[in-house]
């Protein structure tokens, strides 16, 4: 049959990832970095995805495509959430954002984020982003407190964010497999000037000396008023 259904135009598609958080349905994945539509039956034409894009990727055609199936998709969705509850949540999949050149200077506050999950709970221990990377490793508050966090800590670095006081875990395990199993090539880490905050830098110190590797380092303390000291 010939129907209102969505279209996505890849070079327009930056892979943030919002038209699929979007979309009711589960019509649309991220595959490859790009947003895809998955099935057609899937996709009820409605398009609540068009309005969250931010680059107008996405806009409706009239095409032959099979109907919708709402059966189908409710079954979906139940099967996705059966995944997530038993730990298999698509969105913990390691994921490399694909972004086109940014100027130097970024006077619209672009997102500079190049890998998901960035949690450190999440993070994979290995994925080819890693490999010839420069390691982030911040305190979830500091891109809060820093408002240029993007611009000065994560442009050109893979991040990884956590809390240990509210994890009540020690990263030192994970970030050392990371670090060992990666060919990482520095490591900054961005830390709150709160004590709390020193699980997190004896977290990645405690790694980078575990691994066995002589790789630059620093720590960055950022203030609840918003200012940086090394």
């Amino acid at each position: 049959m010939k129907r209102r259904i969505i279209e996505i135009d890849e070079e327009k598609c930056t892979g943030c990832g919002i038209c699929a958080d979007a979309c009711h349905e589960g019509a649309i994945g991220m595959i490859d970095g790009k947003a895809k539509l998955l099935r057609d039956d899937y996709c009820d034409g409605l398009g609540d995805c068009l309005p969250q894009c931010p680059t107008g990727a996405i806009s409706f055609v009239e095409r032959e495509a099979a109907a919708y199936d709402e059966a189908a998709v409710k079954a979906n969705m139940a099967k996705k959430k059966g995944a997530c509850s038993s730990g298999g949540c698509p969105g913990t999949a390691a994921q490399r954002i694909e972004r086109p050149t940014a100027p130097a200077i970024n006077p619209v506050g672009v997102s500079r984020l190049q890998n998901f999950p960035v949690q450190i709970k999440l993070a994979p221990v290995q994925a080819p982003y890693y490999n010839g990377a420069k390691l982030l490793i911040a305190a979830d508050c500091t891109a809060y407190a820093y408002a240029s966090f993007h611009e000065d800590f994560i442009r050109g670095k893979v991040t990884l964010i956590g809390c240990p006081k509210l994890d009540g875990v020690d990263y030192s395990e994970k970030l050392t497999q990371i670090i060992q199993n990666n060919d990482i090539q520095a490591v900054t880490i961005v830390r709150m000037e709160v004590p709390c905050c020193g699980g997190l830098e004896f977290a990645a110190k405690n790694a980078l000396r575990q691994s066995g590797k002589f790789i630059p380092w620093q720590v960055v303390t950022v203030g609840i008023d918003g200012s940086i000291s090394d």
